[in-house]
Protein backbone atom coordinates (compact mmCIF):
# COMPACT_ATOMS: atom_id res chain seq x y z
CA UNK A 1 0.00 0.00 0.00
CA UNK A 2 1.42 3.06 -0.88
CA UNK A 3 1.31 6.07 2.22
CA UNK A 4 -0.33 8.66 0.32
CA UNK A 5 -3.57 6.52 1.56
CA UNK A 6 -2.15 7.38 5.24
CA UNK A 7 -0.65 11.19 4.45
CA UNK A 8 -3.94 12.18 2.73
CA UNK A 9 -5.59 16.03 2.57
CA UNK A 10 -2.42 17.67 2.63
CA UNK A 11 -1.20 16.60 6.40
CA UNK A 12 2.34 16.12 7.49
CA UNK A 13 2.82 12.90 9.85
CA UNK A 14 3.32 15.55 12.33
CA UNK A 15 -0.27 17.12 11.53
CA UNK A 16 -1.76 14.29 11.72
CA UNK A 17 -0.26 12.41 15.22
CA UNK A 18 -0.91 15.06 17.12
CA UNK A 19 -4.12 16.18 15.75
CA UNK A 20 -5.55 12.75 16.67
CA UNK A 21 -7.97 12.00 19.14
CA UNK A 22 -9.55 9.05 20.37
CA UNK A 23 -11.38 7.12 18.19
CA UNK A 24 -12.18 3.44 16.02
CA UNK A 25 -9.97 1.98 13.33
CA UNK A 26 -11.46 2.54 10.48
CA UNK A 27 -8.51 1.95 8.11
CA UNK A 28 -5.55 -0.68 7.95
CA UNK A 29 -3.01 0.28 5.43
CA UNK A 30 0.06 -1.69 4.53
CA UNK A 31 3.00 -0.46 3.91
CA UNK A 32 5.69 -2.30 2.28
CA UNK A 33 8.79 -0.04 2.39
CA UNK A 34 10.52 0.97 5.63
CA UNK A 35 11.72 4.48 4.13
CA UNK A 36 7.77 4.79 3.24
CA UNK A 37 6.75 4.46 6.87
CA UNK A 38 9.49 6.17 8.49
CA UNK A 39 7.40 9.78 8.74
CA UNK A 40 4.66 8.58 10.31
CA UNK A 41 6.99 5.89 12.23
CA UNK A 42 9.49 8.90 13.92
CA UNK A 43 6.32 10.61 14.95
CA UNK A 44 4.66 7.80 16.96
CA UNK A 45 8.28 7.08 18.10
CA UNK A 46 8.26 10.36 20.26
CA UNK A 47 8.53 10.36 24.14
CA UNK A 48 4.98 11.49 24.46
CA UNK A 49 3.32 9.02 22.72
CA UNK A 50 4.18 5.13 23.76
CA UNK A 51 5.99 2.61 21.98
CA UNK A 52 9.43 0.49 23.46
CA UNK A 53 13.13 1.48 22.34
CA UNK A 54 13.67 -2.24 20.37
CA UNK A 55 10.34 -0.64 17.99
CA UNK A 56 12.37 2.50 16.93
CA UNK A 57 12.95 3.73 13.56
CA UNK A 58 16.38 3.47 13.58
CA UNK A 59 16.93 -0.17 15.10
CA UNK A 60 14.62 -2.04 13.11
CA UNK A 61 15.82 -0.08 10.02
CA UNK A 62 19.61 -1.18 10.95
CA UNK A 63 17.73 -5.06 11.34
CA UNK A 64 16.41 -5.21 8.42
CA UNK A 65 18.85 -3.54 6.27
CA UNK A 66 21.34 -6.31 7.31
CA UNK A 67 19.30 -9.24 8.68
CA UNK A 68 15.63 -9.66 7.40
CA UNK A 69 16.23 -8.52 3.80
CA UNK A 70 19.23 -11.44 3.76
CA UNK A 71 16.90 -13.57 5.86
CA UNK A 72 13.85 -12.94 3.10
CA UNK A 73 11.79 -11.16 5.54
CA UNK A 74 9.70 -8.28 3.59
CA UNK A 75 8.71 -5.18 5.50
CA UNK A 76 5.02 -5.41 6.60
CA UNK A 77 4.53 -2.58 8.39
CA UNK A 78 0.88 -1.75 9.58
CA UNK A 79 -0.81 1.70 10.19
CA UNK A 80 -3.79 1.76 11.38
CA UNK A 81 -6.36 5.21 10.89
CA UNK A 82 -9.13 6.41 11.82
CA UNK A 83 -12.22 7.83 9.36
CA UNK A 84 -9.97 10.96 8.78
CA UNK A 85 -6.89 9.02 8.16
CA UNK A 86 -5.21 10.02 11.45
CA UNK A 87 -2.64 7.46 12.68
CA UNK A 88 -3.27 5.69 15.56
CA UNK A 89 -0.92 2.68 15.85
CA UNK A 90 1.75 1.86 13.83
CA UNK A 91 2.76 -2.27 13.70
CA UNK A 92 6.38 -2.67 12.72
CA UNK A 93 6.00 -6.50 11.00
CA UNK A 94 7.71 -8.32 8.71
CA UNK A 95 6.79 -10.91 6.35
CA UNK A 96 8.22 -14.42 5.56
CA UNK A 97 7.50 -17.67 4.03
CA UNK A 98 7.75 -20.92 5.80
CA UNK A 99 6.68 -23.98 4.24
CA UNK A 100 3.82 -22.66 2.34
CA UNK A 101 2.65 -19.89 5.17
CA UNK A 102 2.69 -16.30 5.06
CA UNK A 103 3.37 -15.08 8.62
CA UNK A 104 3.70 -11.76 9.95
CA UNK A 105 5.91 -11.42 13.34
CA UNK A 106 7.36 -8.14 14.59
CA UNK A 107 10.45 -7.29 13.01
CA UNK A 108 13.74 -7.55 14.76
CA UNK A 109 13.95 -11.19 15.27
CA UNK A 110 15.84 -12.86 17.66
CA UNK A 111 16.99 -9.40 19.01
CA UNK A 112 14.58 -7.80 20.70
CA UNK A 113 13.46 -8.25 24.26
CA UNK A 114 9.63 -6.97 23.84
CA UNK A 115 7.69 -5.86 21.30
CA UNK A 116 4.55 -3.93 20.68
CA UNK A 117 3.00 -1.49 18.77
CA UNK A 118 3.73 2.14 18.74
CA UNK A 119 0.85 3.90 19.53
CA UNK A 120 -0.48 7.38 20.32
CA UNK A 121 -0.53 8.26 23.29
CA UNK A 122 -4.66 9.13 23.50
CA UNK A 123 -5.18 6.11 21.96
CA UNK A 124 -3.18 3.71 24.13
CA UNK A 125 -5.01 4.79 27.01
CA UNK A 126 -8.45 4.12 25.27
CA UNK A 127 -8.51 1.49 23.00
CA UNK A 128 -9.82 -1.63 23.53
CA UNK A 129 -11.76 -4.59 21.93
CA UNK A 130 -13.57 -2.96 19.28
CA UNK A 131 -10.12 -1.27 17.83
CA UNK A 132 -8.09 -4.54 18.00
CA UNK A 133 -10.93 -6.79 16.11
CA UNK A 134 -11.20 -3.90 13.46
CA UNK A 135 -7.27 -4.33 13.34
CA UNK A 136 -7.43 -7.86 12.70
CA UNK A 137 -10.23 -7.69 10.17
CA UNK A 138 -8.32 -5.23 8.29
CA UNK A 139 -5.38 -7.48 8.25
CA UNK A 140 -7.46 -10.24 7.03
CA UNK A 141 -8.73 -8.27 4.21
CA UNK A 142 -5.33 -7.08 3.07
CA UNK A 143 -4.68 -8.23 -0.29
CA UNK A 144 -1.50 -10.85 -0.82
CA UNK A 145 -1.20 -10.59 3.27
CA UNK A 146 -0.73 -13.19 6.03
CA UNK A 147 -1.75 -16.52 6.96
CA UNK A 148 -0.96 -16.05 10.98
CA UNK A 149 -0.27 -13.24 12.61
CA UNK A 150 2.30 -14.28 15.52
CA UNK A 151 2.97 -11.41 17.74
CA UNK A 152 5.81 -13.19 20.43
CA UNK A 153 7.54 -11.49 23.83
CA UNK A 154 4.85 -8.81 24.23
CA UNK A 155 4.70 -6.79 27.64
CA UNK A 156 1.06 -6.96 28.83
CA UNK A 157 2.05 -3.09 30.07
CA UNK A 158 4.27 -0.64 29.00
CA UNK A 159 5.18 2.26 31.80
CA UNK A 160 1.68 3.00 32.78
CA UNK A 161 -0.06 1.79 30.15
CA UNK A 162 -2.10 -1.61 29.20
CA UNK A 163 -0.93 -3.27 26.37
CA UNK A 164 -4.09 -3.39 24.05
CA UNK A 165 -2.48 -6.08 21.93
CA UNK A 166 -2.81 -8.36 25.48
CA UNK A 167 -7.03 -8.23 24.79
CA UNK A 168 -6.04 -10.76 22.04
CA UNK A 169 -5.84 -14.37 22.95
CA UNK A 170 -2.05 -15.01 24.55
CA UNK A 171 -0.40 -17.28 26.18
CA UNK A 172 2.87 -17.15 28.40
CA UNK A 173 6.02 -16.53 26.23
CA UNK A 174 8.98 -19.53 25.89
CA UNK A 175 11.00 -17.51 28.34
CA UNK A 176 10.46 -14.94 31.48
CA UNK A 177 11.78 -11.41 31.54
CA UNK A 178 13.76 -11.19 34.98
CA UNK A 179 13.21 -7.41 35.78
CA UNK A 180 14.69 -4.79 38.37
CA UNK A 181 11.95 -2.16 39.80
CA UNK A 182 13.88 0.97 40.79
CA UNK A 183 11.81 3.23 43.32
CA UNK A 184 12.80 6.96 43.28
CA UNK A 185 14.52 8.08 46.08
CA UNK A 186 15.20 4.97 47.32
CA UNK A 187 18.72 4.13 49.01
CA UNK A 188 21.21 2.58 46.76
CA UNK A 189 20.46 -0.88 49.53
CA UNK A 190 16.95 -0.84 48.29
CA UNK A 191 18.38 -1.61 44.56
CA UNK A 192 21.51 -3.84 45.50
CA UNK A 193 22.12 -4.89 49.63
CA UNK A 194 25.21 -3.86 51.55
CA UNK A 195 26.50 -7.50 51.38
CA UNK A 196 26.49 -7.57 47.93
CA UNK A 197 28.04 -4.48 47.39
CA UNK A 198 30.54 -5.17 49.71
CA UNK A 199 31.19 -8.30 47.89
CA UNK A 200 31.65 -6.74 45.11
CA UNK A 201 33.97 -3.59 46.12
CA UNK A 202 36.51 -5.93 47.64
CA UNK A 203 36.81 -8.03 44.18
CA UNK A 204 36.92 -4.56 42.35
CA UNK A 205 39.82 -4.07 44.28
CA UNK A 206 41.89 -6.42 42.32
CA UNK A 207 40.92 -4.50 39.17
CA UNK A 208 41.46 -0.74 40.44
CA UNK A 209 45.23 -2.01 40.33
CA UNK A 210 44.86 -2.08 36.50
CA UNK A 211 46.29 1.08 34.55
CA UNK A 212 43.57 3.53 33.95
CA UNK A 213 40.94 1.28 34.84
CA UNK A 214 37.52 2.77 34.84
CA UNK A 215 33.66 2.05 34.23
CA UNK A 216 31.93 4.07 31.23
CA UNK A 217 29.48 4.52 29.27
CA UNK A 218 30.36 4.90 25.50
CA UNK A 219 29.95 8.14 23.94
CA UNK A 220 32.45 8.54 20.95
CA UNK A 221 32.59 6.69 17.59
CA UNK A 222 35.63 5.54 18.11
CA UNK A 223 35.15 3.84 21.73
CA UNK A 224 32.37 2.38 20.48
CA UNK A 225 34.05 0.97 17.47
CA UNK A 226 36.49 -0.07 19.82
CA UNK A 227 33.97 -2.24 21.95
CA UNK A 228 32.68 -3.24 19.10
CA UNK A 229 35.30 -5.23 18.21
CA UNK A 230 36.43 -6.59 21.30
CA UNK A 231 33.06 -7.80 21.73
CA UNK A 232 33.13 -9.69 18.35
CA UNK A 233 36.77 -10.64 19.13
CA UNK A 234 35.99 -12.56 22.33
CA UNK A 235 32.35 -13.54 21.86
CA UNK A 236 32.50 -16.50 19.59
CA UNK A 237 34.96 -17.93 22.48
CA UNK A 238 33.26 -17.66 24.83
CA UNK A 239 29.72 -18.99 23.07
CA UNK A 240 32.04 -22.35 22.21
CA UNK A 241 33.31 -22.48 25.71
CA UNK A 242 29.55 -23.07 26.96
CA UNK A 243 28.49 -25.44 23.61
CA UNK A 244 25.96 -22.33 22.58
CA UNK A 245 25.16 -21.55 19.52
CA UNK A 246 26.73 -18.13 18.25
CA UNK A 247 24.15 -16.06 16.92
CA UNK A 248 25.99 -12.83 16.65
CA UNK A 249 27.61 -15.28 13.94
CA UNK A 250 24.66 -15.30 11.43
CA UNK A 251 24.81 -13.53 8.21
CA UNK A 252 24.77 -9.53 9.00
CA UNK A 253 24.18 -9.53 12.65
CA UNK A 254 27.50 -8.29 13.31
CA UNK A 255 26.54 -5.10 10.76
CA UNK A 256 23.07 -4.40 12.18
CA UNK A 257 24.86 -3.98 15.78
CA UNK A 258 27.74 -2.32 14.81
CA UNK A 259 24.90 0.44 12.76
CA UNK A 260 22.88 0.69 15.72
CA UNK A 261 25.25 0.93 18.27
CA UNK A 262 26.86 3.72 15.79
CA UNK A 263 23.33 5.54 15.24
CA UNK A 264 22.82 8.54 17.51
CA UNK A 265 19.10 9.98 18.83
CA UNK A 266 17.84 13.11 19.09
CA UNK A 267 18.40 12.49 23.10
CA UNK A 268 21.90 12.49 22.65
CA UNK A 269 22.14 8.28 23.25
CA UNK A 270 22.95 5.69 20.83
CA UNK A 271 20.08 3.24 19.32
CA UNK A 272 21.83 0.62 21.42
CA UNK A 273 23.95 1.84 24.61
CA UNK A 274 27.24 0.10 25.52
CA UNK A 275 28.74 0.18 28.93
CA UNK A 276 31.63 -1.07 29.68
CA UNK A 277 34.29 -1.55 32.11
CA UNK A 278 37.76 -1.08 30.71
CA UNK A 279 41.73 -0.61 31.50
CA UNK A 280 44.70 0.95 29.25
CA UNK A 281 45.15 -2.50 28.21
CA UNK A 282 41.64 -3.92 27.13
CA UNK A 283 38.03 -4.23 27.58
CA UNK A 284 37.42 -6.28 30.68
CA UNK A 285 33.29 -6.59 30.80
CA UNK A 286 30.71 -4.93 28.60
CA UNK A 287 26.80 -4.81 28.06
CA UNK A 288 24.78 -3.27 25.64
CA UNK A 289 21.21 -2.21 25.70
CA UNK A 290 18.68 0.05 25.08
CA UNK A 291 17.33 2.88 27.05
CA UNK A 292 14.29 5.52 26.76
CA UNK A 293 14.04 7.92 29.65
CA UNK A 294 12.45 4.89 32.13
CA UNK A 295 13.92 1.74 31.25
CA UNK A 296 17.56 -0.17 30.46
CA UNK A 297 17.00 -2.94 28.71
CA UNK A 298 19.93 -5.50 27.92
CA UNK A 299 20.77 -6.76 25.18
CA UNK A 300 23.88 -8.51 24.85
CA UNK A 301 27.35 -8.93 26.66
CA UNK A 302 30.29 -10.43 27.24
CA UNK A 303 33.24 -10.37 29.68
CA UNK A 304 37.96 -10.81 29.14
CA UNK A 305 39.23 -13.43 28.50
CA UNK A 306 42.31 -12.50 30.77
CA UNK A 307 43.14 -12.93 34.41
CA UNK A 308 40.35 -10.31 35.47
CA UNK A 309 37.94 -12.69 34.32
CA UNK A 310 38.57 -13.78 38.05
CA UNK A 311 36.57 -11.00 39.49
CA UNK A 312 33.32 -11.15 38.63
CA UNK A 313 33.73 -8.05 36.10
CA UNK A 314 30.13 -8.64 34.60
CA UNK A 315 28.58 -8.35 38.14
CA UNK A 316 30.75 -4.98 39.06
CA UNK A 317 30.06 -3.95 35.60
CA UNK A 318 26.26 -5.00 35.97
CA UNK A 319 26.16 -3.01 39.54
CA UNK A 320 27.69 0.15 38.44
CA UNK A 321 24.74 -0.02 35.02
CA UNK A 322 22.25 -0.13 37.73
CA UNK A 323 23.50 2.83 39.32
CA UNK A 324 23.94 4.45 36.72
CA UNK A 325 20.21 4.29 35.53
CA UNK A 326 18.98 4.70 39.14
CA UNK A 327 20.46 8.16 39.85
CA UNK A 328 19.08 9.14 36.62
CA UNK A 329 15.03 8.41 38.02
CA UNK A 330 14.93 5.43 35.74
CA UNK A 331 12.38 3.13 36.93
CA UNK A 332 12.83 -0.06 36.01
CA UNK A 333 16.26 -2.64 34.44
CA UNK A 334 16.16 -5.67 32.88
CA UNK A 335 18.90 -7.99 31.51
CA UNK A 336 16.76 -9.50 29.03
CA UNK A 337 14.74 -12.84 28.95
CA UNK A 338 15.79 -15.90 30.50
CA UNK A 339 16.89 -17.31 33.70
CA UNK A 340 20.65 -17.24 34.28
CA UNK A 341 22.00 -16.96 37.48
CA UNK A 342 23.22 -13.81 37.98
CA UNK A 343 19.92 -11.89 36.54
CA UNK A 344 18.72 -13.46 39.53
CA UNK A 345 21.67 -11.64 41.64
CA UNK A 346 20.06 -8.49 40.82
CA UNK A 347 16.51 -8.93 39.56
CA UNK A 348 13.96 -9.67 42.10
CA UNK A 349 10.67 -9.94 40.06
CA UNK A 350 9.47 -11.59 36.84
CA UNK A 351 7.92 -9.62 34.09
CA UNK A 352 4.93 -11.29 32.14
CA UNK A 353 5.69 -11.57 28.43
CA UNK A 354 2.72 -13.17 26.49
CA UNK A 355 2.58 -14.21 22.69
CA UNK A 356 -0.36 -14.21 20.14
CA UNK A 357 -1.19 -16.34 17.38
CA UNK A 358 -4.15 -15.12 15.47
CA UNK A 359 -5.20 -17.04 12.22
CA UNK A 360 -6.16 -14.47 9.14
CA UNK A 361 -6.43 -16.73 6.58
CA UNK A 362 -8.34 -20.52 6.24
CA UNK A 363 -4.51 -21.83 6.08
CA UNK A 364 -3.96 -19.97 9.04
CA UNK A 365 -6.26 -21.56 11.08
CA UNK A 366 -4.77 -24.82 11.02
CA UNK A 367 -1.30 -23.23 11.56
CA UNK A 368 -1.88 -20.73 14.35
CA UNK A 369 -2.98 -23.29 17.14
CA UNK A 370 0.74 -25.45 15.69
CA UNK A 371 2.99 -22.68 16.27
CA UNK A 372 0.73 -21.70 19.60
CA UNK A 373 1.39 -25.26 20.47
CA UNK A 374 4.83 -25.43 19.89
CA UNK A 375 5.65 -22.49 21.64
CA UNK A 376 3.83 -23.78 24.31
CA UNK A 377 6.28 -27.25 24.36
CA UNK A 378 9.07 -24.89 24.43
CA UNK A 379 8.31 -23.29 27.36
CA UNK A 380 7.69 -26.35 29.56
CA UNK A 381 11.45 -27.44 28.39
CA UNK A 382 12.47 -24.09 29.43
CA UNK A 383 10.92 -24.20 32.56
CA UNK A 384 11.95 -27.79 33.74
CA UNK A 385 15.42 -27.79 34.75
CA UNK A 386 15.56 -31.73 33.36
CA UNK A 387 13.89 -31.58 30.24
CA UNK A 388 15.98 -28.24 29.57
CA UNK A 389 19.46 -30.46 30.66
CA UNK A 390 17.98 -33.21 27.87
CA UNK A 391 17.99 -30.11 25.28
CA UNK A 392 21.16 -28.69 26.01
CA UNK A 393 22.77 -32.14 25.75
CA UNK A 394 21.05 -33.35 22.42
CA UNK A 395 22.23 -30.08 20.88
CA UNK A 396 25.89 -30.47 22.16
CA UNK A 397 25.55 -33.59 20.32
CA UNK A 398 24.15 -32.15 17.27
CA UNK A 399 26.89 -29.48 17.11
CA UNK A 400 29.70 -31.98 17.57
CA UNK A 401 28.77 -33.92 14.94
CA UNK A 402 27.16 -31.70 12.25
CA UNK A 403 23.62 -31.20 10.50
CA UNK A 404 24.04 -33.48 7.97
CA UNK A 405 25.51 -36.36 9.98
CA UNK A 406 23.20 -35.68 12.37
CA UNK A 407 20.22 -35.94 9.76
CA UNK A 408 21.80 -39.15 8.78
CA UNK A 409 21.55 -40.92 11.91
CA UNK A 410 17.55 -39.61 12.77
CA UNK A 411 16.68 -41.11 9.53
CA UNK A 412 17.94 -44.82 10.65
Amino acid sequence: MATTAVLSKGRSADDVASSVQPGRIAHVDIVRDMAAAEPIWRVLERPEHVSTPYQRFDFLNAWQRHVGAVEGTEPFIVIASDSEHRPLLLLPLGLERRAGLRIASFLGGKHPTFNMPLWHRDVAKTAGAGEIAALIAGLQAAPHGADVLALRQQPLRWRDFANPMALLPHQPAVNDCPVLVLEPGAPATDRISNSFRRRLKSKEKKLQALPGYRYAQATTDADIERLIAAFFRIKPIRMAAQKLPDVFADPGVADFIRQACLTKLADGGRAIDIHALQSDDEMIALFAGVADGERYSMMFNTYTLSDAARYSPGLILMRSIIDHYAERGYRRIDLGIGSDDYKKMFCKDLEPIVDSYVALSPRGRLAAPAMAGLARAKRTVKQSPALKQMAQRLRAVLQRKGPAQAADESAT
